[in-house]
């Protein structure tokens, strides 16, 4: 029990960038997007989660490395290493991505909230775009993160949901290790989503920068370049590693419950967040006012895992146009030393909460948002593997081959994913 007891201790200390990374990945849309897919298809795309999961891991891997090795986020090496077009390309997909992400779920979190309070809608998401620009620009975002991750235990109400329903278990096996294709256009959409959802643009700017933010706390950084050993190399992997699987399984739980609950009682579309919420039901159906409460619980989660992941997109954006133009970045910063910085991330948010207000509904614009996700992630992951195996740039830490095969895989069927979605579609 002890032994047990200290390698706990050990995993908690190691836990950084990659946990965070990790909850930040299951944010409203991934909730909508895993959702959607088990009540459309049912188990038909649960093998995506296995499958992705390898190459999540090793594409978070690498952008982790990279931060590292280099000392330095994505952006600021694609600006040493590329052309200015190759670097503002890079910065449009990632900006346009991230805040069509934060907006849809600044959206989210209104319409969940609207489950437990009776407010109007707009006074909710302008509430909420407040209370994360307050808290994001003027409190460190390590305690606020620590704090949040505890509501992001809600998630675990879907993995007990799981148990909770009678489950065909020999069907979901088969599901999850045989991979089931259909030819429409409505599959390869949804695939697309739950593909981009998990391999997202937001999270390798944002775990890169963070590992360097982890380093310069650590006081890891001597004249520009960072004092790497090969133990900081292992944890980072550890911690990367915990984060993207431990989202994966919360990810194949949500499109099990999402295939057994609704699906299987023939609502196959989510329009509201109400309808999302019936998923968690046979959690509380022995309780009075299941429906309530099951729209309680998911409304803390939704809430709980926005106020974790908009920061996430709006500073890793920021992150990224900051290293470009070298600014002062870092959300250990406070405000009159990073103006540049703090600045981007009012815009993006103030962007993406004007999303809200062009009459797209909160929940389709969660799966549409992943979709783009999954569109846009395509030639930043050729990017990133690139620089990951460049031996100039990374030296004895450069991808190895196991790395290399699984992020070019990646790249390879997110873009096989998009060309499908595309070439199924009748314009």
């Amino acid at each position: 029990m002890a032994k047990f007891s200290r390698r706990v201790k050990e995993l908690l200390k190691i836990a950084g960038p990659g946990i965070i990374t990790g909850a930040a990945d299951d944010d409203p849309s991934g909730i909508a997007t895993y959702t959607q897919t088990g009540a459309q298809f049912g188990y038909g795309q649960l093998w995506t989660a296995l499958l992705v999961l390898p190459m999540l891991i090793a594409v978070q891997e690498a952008c982790a490395r990279i931060g590292a090795v280099t000392g330095k986020g994505i952006s600021a090496v694609v600006k040493e290493r590329y052309s200015k077009k190759v670097l503002y390309g890079m910065l449009a997909l990632v900006v346009v991505a991230n805040t069509i992400n934060l907006g849809a779920d600044l959206g989210a979190m209104g319409a969940a909230a609207q489950l437990i309070v009776p407010v109007n809608f707009t006074l909710l998401v302008l509430f909420f775009t407040a209370l994360i620009l307050i808290l994001e620009i003027f409190t460190d975002y390590r305690t606020y993160a620590r704090i949040l991750k505890w509501l992001c235990v809600t998630l675990f109400s879907y993995v007990i949901t799981v148990f909770l329903v009678h489950e065909p278990w020999g069907t979901i096996l088969r599901a999850t290790f045989v991979p089931h294709l259909e030819f429409t256009p409505g599959f390869f959409f949804i695939i697309t989503g739950v593909i981009g959802t998990t391999i997202s643009p937001y999270m390798f700017f944002w775990e890169a920068s963070e590992e360097v933010e982890e380093e310069k706390s650590k006081n890891m950084i001597h004249n520009g370049k960072p004092a790497v050993t090969k133990l900081f190399i292992k944890r980072l992997r550890i911690d990367n590693f915990l984060g993207m699987v431990s989202s994966q399984i919360a990810a194949w739980c949500v499109i099990v419950v999402g295939a057994t609950v609704l699906n299987h009682n023939g609502i196959t579309h989510i329009d509201s967040a109400a309808q999302a919420a019936k998923a968690l039901e046979p959690l509380v159906r022995t309780f009075p006012h299941a429906g309530f409460l099951a729209e309680l619980i998911f409304a803390i989660g939704i809430i709980g895992l926005g106020l974790l992941a908009v920061p996430v997109f709006s500073a890793s954006a920021s992150f990224a146009l900051s290293e470009a133009l070298n600014w002062e970045s870092g959300l250990n910063l406070k405000l009159k030393r990073a103006h540049g910085f703090y600045g981007v991330i009012t815009i993006a948010t103030l962007l993406g909460l004007m999303i809200n207000f062009i009459g797209i509904n909160p929940m389709q614009a969660l799966v549409v948002t992943a979709v783009i996700n999954g569109v846009i992630a395509v030639p930043l992951i050729f990017l990133i593997a690139r620089i990951a195996r460049n031996q100039e740039i990374m030296g004895e830490y450069r991808s190895g081959v196991l790395s290399n095969v699984l992020v070019w895989t990646a790249f390879v069927f997110m873009g096989a994913s998009a060309v499908a979605m595309f070439a199924t579609m009748k314009f």
